[in-house]
């Protein structure tokens, strides 16, 4: 069965504060898990305040509806960063399993 993963470096330029990145990282996860059904978390520790790397997972029977999905998601990462005044700097997905 296909497992699609998902990699997202986000670059957070006005964060002052802890807060403020968490802020951008749980927003972000939270619209991802709600908008896509996907499995979302926080891949690296708080080193810095304005950077963060996110993963997203999902797994189906169709590894075609797969790719598709992670495209969306990658799109709507983009969109919904842009709107939290964060940027996404880095993105790629891969399949683990077949």
């Amino acid at each position: 069965m296909p497992v699609a993963a998902l990699k997202l470096q986000i670059r957070i330029e006005h964060a002052q504060s802890l807060k403020d990145r968490r802020q951008v990282v749980r927003s972000l996860k939270e619209k991802l898990q709600h908008g896509f059904n996907i499995s979302v978390a926080e891949m690296d520790e708080a080193v810095t305040w304005q950077s963060a790397t996110i993963g997203a997972a999902a797994i189906s029977g169709s590894r075609d509806y797969l790719s598709g999905l992670m495209k969306h998601v990658e799109d709507a990462a983009v969109r919904i960063t842009n709107d939290l005044g964060a940027q996404v700097t880095d993105c790629w997905w891969e399949f683990l399993e077949d």
